[in-house]
């Protein structure tokens, strides 16, 4: 999303929650509205802390495996997202809120950024979250030790010609 986009949703987003607001108070009723309000950040905070206590296990359970968790990760930024709003008052907020909490829909999120996210651990580079021990561009990484490695320059070098 280009940051251009941010103040005009910073300005869209209340608007249509306050539109939505009137419309629905005025169909069931001041205190209904309120209460759905209430009601959404309960179960926000209930599903936040069940996905989000499940979620720390897999993240575990793959960095014992020795994968780099990067599809279990995301999906935390996600639920995090998805509590943040449903503990904001709005039912557009909640709206998307319940469904960042939909596992098929934040697999869908993850298939979108993918590719474009690198996670750099004491392995390597991955690509896409999958932990492998190959660079962005495809070649192998070549982990030298101390002694089979060194920065003084090399006189039979073909790279040092002038």
């Amino acid at each position: 999303m280009p940051f251009t986009l941010v103040p005009l949703l910073l300005l869209i987003v209340p608007l249509a929650e306050i539109g939505a607001f009137i419309i629905i108070g005025r169909e069931i009723g001041v205190f209904w509205t309120l209460a759905m309000v209430f009601a959404t950040a309960v179960v926000g905070s209930i599903l936040l802390r069940i996905q989000g206590f499940g979620l720390i296990n897999r993240i575990r359970q793959e960095t014992e495996a020795g994968r780099v968790p990067g599809r279990e990760l995301v999906h935390g930024v996600m639920i995090l997202i998805a509590g943040v709003l449903l503990l904001t008052p709005g039912f557009i907020t909640d709206a998307i809120g319940f469904l960042l909490f939909v596992p098929a829909i934040r697999d869908a999120g993850w298939a979108l950024i993918r590719n474009r996210i690198t996670i750099v651990s004491d392995r390597g580079f991955a690509r896409g979250g999958f932990g492998n021990n190959t660079r962005q561009d495809g070649s192998p990484t070549i982990d030298l030790d101390d002694e089979e490695f060194s920065r003084d320059p090399n006189s039979d070098s073909p790279w040092n010609k002038e």
